[in-house]
């Protein structure tokens, strides 16, 4: 038994998890890679061919790494409990006028739960995956902060993750930028990893084509949400939508309505089965309503009225706000708009580097509403 400990390291087959577990290795710890299948394209009926952490290829090149470097590796497979729980929310989600975010989803509720649970059965003391993000130990207190890349810090997609799983979680790559990473995969012969491309798809819509998935997993989808009225703020009509679940707050391309200036979609009222498009002013929003909270660096907010850096989406560079706790959910206030505020999406809230805690986008709202 290493002097350092056992850890589980999630891998993907691609070159930052490959680099989380070369780099553990290199300090002492005793690896075991794990690779976990979570998704069956194929099942789904889609055209592409399969790709990204759930294919083949990418199974094969995670163990490839374990084999040259000498440590085990297993596959999990996960993918009854992945589509019972992370799909049907995905597709509830649409269905109910909202917007998922199904890896946030996965990561707090999927992965964590049973890559540990595999920790367990294998005496590993700790688990670590390949996020540019840190954790750290303050007081009683397990604090996930942002990674040192800013353009890279994944932290956003981490902040569901319990305390207790915190406590054994690893992020060996927190303190490295995307490019240094690249530099010791070369500098150790692993120039293939160099030249696989990033994924930035939903692992089960590899082909970015929601709609269709959605059309595909809902028999007769497109009987139950037929079109109805596309409407202006002032609730005048200029056209029809194809059901309420093929659009999301924000959207610019492919409406089909030519008004002679841009028009984005604004708000989703499911109930009435209408869609709602205004300007790019019309798009902002002075504060929302975030519930199903997890709390990181404290257990509730510190003051009764918290100033925070709030980001609304995963790229999201972070807007001022105050923070304001109404029992089990937060209200926020923008000191200045902030646009496409999408229900069902991720908030997460910033003190400097410090991720405060997180929940998901109930409803947003304007001072003059």
């Amino acid at each position: 038994m290493s002097k350092k400990g056992r850890v589980l390291v999630a891998m993907s087959g691609g070159i930052d998890s490959s680099l989380a577990a070369v780099l553990l290795h290199e300090q002492g710890y005793q690896v075991i890679g794990m690779t976990m299948k979570t998704w069956d394209y194929a099942s789904a009926g889609g055209s592409k061919k399969e790709t990204g952490c759930c294919s083949l290829d990418s199974i094969n090149d995670a163990r490839n790494i374990a084999v040259n470097l000498g440590f085990p590796h297993y596959i999990l497979d996960i993918r009854d409990e992945f589509g019972d729980y992370v799909i049907d929310h995905f597709t509830s989600e649409y269905l109910n006028g909202r917007t998922p975010n199904p890896c946030v989803l996965c990561n707090t509720h999927i992965k964590w739960e049973a890559l540990l649970k595999r920790a367990d059965q294998l005496d590993c003391e700790f688990m670590a995956t390949g996020h540019y993000a840190n954790v750290r130990q303050e007081n009683d207190r397990y604090v996930i902060s942002k990674g040192k890349d800013d353009l890279k810090d994944q932290s956003y997609a981490l902040w569901g993750i319990s305390q207790k799983n915190l406590a054994r979680t690893q992020y060996p790559l927190g303190g490295y930028t995307k490019n240094e990473i690249r530099q010791m995969a070369a500098d150790r012969g692993f120039k293939a990893l160099l030249s696989k491309p990033e994924s930035y798809e939903i692992c089960f819509v590899p082909d970015n084509d929601y709609r269709g998935f959605l059309k595909r997993r809902v028999e007769g989808l497109e009987e139950q949400v037929h079109g109805g009225d596309f409407v202006l703020e002032d609730g005048t009509v200029i056209g029809e939508h194809q059901g309420f679940p093929f659009y999301t707050v924000g959207q610019r391309k492919g409406l089909g309505v030519a008004l002679g200036y841009p028009v984005y979609v604004t708000e989703i009222q499911k109930d009435k089965n209408r869609i709602v498009l205004g300007t790019f002013d019309e798009l902002a929003r002075d504060g929302m309503y975030v519930h199903q909270l997890n709390m990181v660096k404290y257990q509730q907010l510190s003051q009764q009225r918290m100033d925070a850096v709030t980001k609304v989406r995963y790229n999201d560079s972070g807007t001022p706000s105050v923070l304001e706790q109404v029992g089990d959910t937060i209200k926020v206030f923008f000191g200045k708009g902030v646009h496409a505020i999408a229900p069902g999406q991720a908030a997460v809230f910033y003190e400097g580097e410090d991720v405060i805690g997180g929940g998901w986008i109930a409803s947003s709202f304007s001072q003059n509403n």
